[in-house]
């Protein structure tokens, strides 16, 4: 999700969702894996070139493992795929470097000013006055403010994929003129560059349009940017992407920009045909396929997301905080690593927070605190205490219900099926009967939002580096990311309280230091790794993964303008032969 954090159900300054366990089968953000030879990962590995480096023209073609039903990103419902998609046909507002340094992008923002003014954050943003949708409608202070209603949480209509951040602005106003707005917060508020990405045609000014407008619809003339949508094939699986002539920035390098959902067996096999220009290629098996082709390049960089366990508390089963803890504790993480990670020389340390991660100032691994342990002695008497009973074949039960779990299984990934066997003998250990349940990719965002199991792996995928600033996604009730169905009113009010501390510093402490206690309270959701981003493209293709979110840039959010390939590449030859 999002985070801004998401699984394959993504958000901006939120958390994003995605299939967990795959080999980076959409070319995106499910790739779980490291190097092919080397424990050396760069945080940031994308082929960054000038504009002046690329060709004009050409196309290209990247695989994704679903094209979401809900196509607003701003929507509970909406994954990173979502978010991928969004990218490309509508405003990037704000740009970012790999390590995360925000700011606005000119084709759409003139300036960024925050200020405090009687101990409120005050920000204002000056619209490029030629920034406009497709339709022709100018880009105003009016969409600033319709985000703002959309996801502060005042209007329970709205099903938005966050209130965090927006639930603090106490107002949003007109400044000197319509291509103004004035974000006044509530107290001073240190996180606001993670807000007020993904910005709405004005006419997206109900809960109805917020909440159903999009629904297997990308409404291509409430859109604006360099690229536009040409066709989108709801039943095949295809949107492409053409120059938009109402664009009025740098054109951009791609005649033509195309994704294709597909499997990850289907994807990697399209690679290899030359179907699609990139794949992901973070397993060793996969690896291994493209190991002797010429012609491409295989990306290797840190990834900000968190591939979690969660347990549906919601089942009277799974209701006892003592069987989650203890189910947790049966999980021997170490051994789904040496799965995820077989024959890819990587290691990396244990993945302890939702919050921040291993490489982030001020991290502290909450779960350990918590007494996290692989402990199947432990969680085995945590069990019999519970009143669950051992049968005679190993499986528990309790008043006549045996202790059963579902897990989905989406996608053909070999690895996937693999760390889910893992998972499953694991279980069978302390008496947990895990039954797979094989799956569609496509199902993946409407069953996991659907509830439509009693436990389940995804990714959470962060955005931005402000952590922190997104723990009620993670761990409130009613968020649209927390599908545990554990929390309480009274860990809302804390983590509210840490969310209302003036500075950073401040809230990256107390928030680091709430998180242990959390967890000891919910063991709803549990951080299995975090693993590298690796993936294969053709030569020459450049400024890859520009979406938030997505693969190889780390933080980075890049201009989709500037995606194209290098002069004299081979794939710029190919690929601009077949458009010319």
């Amino acid at each position: 999700m999002m985070r801004k954090t998401k699984g394959t159900i993504a958000i901006t300054g939120v958390l994003a969702l995605t299939l967990a366990g795959c080999g980076g089968g959409d070319g995106g953000s499910d790739s779980d894996g490291g190097t092919s030879g080397s424990s050396e990962v760069e945080q940031a590995d994308y082929n960054p070139q000038p504009r002046e480096n690329l060709q004009q023209g050409g196309s290209a073609t990247f695989p994704i493992s679903e094209i979401p039903e809900q196509m607003n990103p701003n929507h509970a419902q909406g994954s990173a795929n979502t978010s991928r998609i969004w990218t490309w046909y509508n405003p990037q507002m704000v740009l970012m470097s790999p390590e995360g340094e925000a700011k606005p992008n000119p084709a759409y923002l003139e300036d960024i000013t925050t200020e405090v003014v009687d101990g409120k954050t005050v920000v204002t943003y000056t619209i490029n006055p030629d920034a406009q949708w497709n339709d022709g409608t100018p880009m105003t202070w009016v969409s600033y403010e319709n985000a703002w209603k959309a996801q502060s949480g005042e209007n329970e209509e709205y099903q938005p994929s966050s209130t965090d951040g927006y639930s603090k602005i106490e107002s949003v106003e007109q400044g000197e003129d319509e291509r103004q707005a004035v974000v006044t917060f509530e107290t001073e508020y240190p996180w606001t560059e993670g807000l007020f990405w993904n910005l709405m045609h004005p006419e997206i000014d109900t809960p109805e349009k917020f909440n159903n407008a999009y629904i297997e619809e990308p409404n291509p003339e409430y859109g604006a940017g360099p690229y536009k949508v040409d066709s989108f094939d709801a039943n095949g699986g295809t949107l492409t992407f053409v120059p938009n002539d109402g664009w009025w920035g740098d054109a951009p390098m791609l005649d033509q920009v195309v994704f294709r959902q597909l499997e990850p067996t289907a994807s990697i096999n399209a690679f290899k045909s030359g179907e699609v220009d990139m794949t992901g290629t973070g397993t060793k098996d996969r690896l291994a396929q493209v190991e002797d082709m010429e012609g491409v390049t295989t990306y290797r960089s840190v990834a900000p997301q968190n591939n979690l366990f969660t347990i549906n508390a919601t089942r009277d089963k799974f209701s006892d905080l003592e069987v989650r803890k203890a189910m947790m504790m049966g999980i021997d993480r170490e051994q789904l690593k040496q799965v995820a990670f077989d024959g890819l020389d990587y290691e990396e340390e244990p993945a302890g927070s939702f919050n921040l991660y291993t490489f982030q100032e001020g991290y502290v691994n909450a779960f350990e605190d918590a007494g996290l342990e692989h402990n199947p002695e432990e969680a085995n008497s945590l069990l019999e205490e519970a009143g669950w009973t051992e049968g005679e074949d190993g499986i528990r039960s309790k008043d006549g219900t045996r202790l059963t779990a579902t897990l989905p299984l989406f996608g053909d990934d070999p690895v996937a099926k693999t760390r889910a066997r893992a998972m499953q003998q694991q279980m069978k250990e302390i008496g947990v009967e895990v039954e797979i349940d094989p799956r569609a990719a496509a199902d993946f965002s409407e069953d996991y939002t659907g509830q439509n199991w009693d436990i389940f792996t995804l990714r959470f995928t962060s955005s931005d580096p402000y952590g922190v600033a997104y723990m009620c996604q993670v761990y409130c009730t009613g968020s649209g990311l927390n599908l545990s169905g554990t929390g309480s009113e009274e860990l809302d009010e804390q983590i509210e309280e840490v969310q209302t501390l003036p500075t950073a510093e401040e809230q990256i402490s107390e928030g680091m230091d709430l998180e242990s206690e959390v967890v000891e309270k919910t063991w709803g959701i549990m951080p299995l790794y975090n693993g590298p981003s690796i993936m294969t493209a053709k030569d020459g293709l450049a400024n890859l993964t520009p979406e938030p979110y997505t693969g190889l840039d780390l933080f980075g959010v890049t201009p989709v303008e500037d995606v194209g390939w290098e002069k004299d590449s081979a794939g710029a030859s190919e690929t601009g032969s077949e458009e010319s």
